[in-house]
């Protein structure tokens, strides 16, 4: 089964200890189209500039995750380019921008998907929420130390690592049936 990448961890991030904390989602989430619906629905909302699309995007998600200028300002440009977008006021210091005609009709064709993005987005504050419930956190944390305190002993067998594996495949079946 193929995993969700909102929910799984690169394995550069395990080694930093990264996996399974509070901290923002660092692998990618959503690809440049993604953002693009995203933008398009929160425009469809209200005018808005390029670090109000950022906030409105992270809030969705509780903070896991949240766009980065370098992704959102690009992609404003080229949906302006598109005619999708236009400026609201040219003169202004901070360019906000609203839907035209073609936003609309490209958020009208793309509206399950864009049901989609918000479902998964929301699923994240889900987590969030349920993640910092203490008891659920304390057994976290309890997990993530003796599992790091066994694997970082040295020479370890090869039938201890097997019962690691075993012990947390197990741990994670009871979990996805309760």
């Amino acid at each position: 089964m193929k995993q969700d990448p909102a929910f799984s961890c690169h394995q550069d991030s395990a080694a930093r200890g990264e996996c399974g904390g509070r901290r923002k989602r660092r692998e990618k989430m959503l690809d440049a189209s993604d953002i693009r619906l995203l933008m398009l629905h929160f425009l469809a909302q209200n005018d808005a500039h390029g670090y109000e699309l950022i906030k409105s995007i992270e809030e969705l998600s509780k903070g896991e995750y949240s766009p980065s200028p370098g992704i959102i300002y690009p992609n404003l440009t080229l949906l302006e380019e598109m005619d999708a977008i236009r400026v609201v006021d040219a003169q202004a210091s901070r360019k906000a921008y609203t839907l035209n005609a073609a936003g609309r009709a490209r958020l009208a064709e793309q509206q399950a998907h864009i049901a989609h993005l918000i479902e998964r987005l929301s699923s994240l504050a889900v987590l969030v929420n349920n993640r910092s419930l203490p008891d659920v956190d304390r057994a976290i944390h309890r997990i993530r130390t003796t599992l790091n305190s066994r694997l970082s002993q040295q020479d370890l067998s090869a039938e201890t690592l097997e019962k690691v594996v075993d012990a947390l495949n197990a741990a994670a079946d009871k979990i996805a049936a309760s």
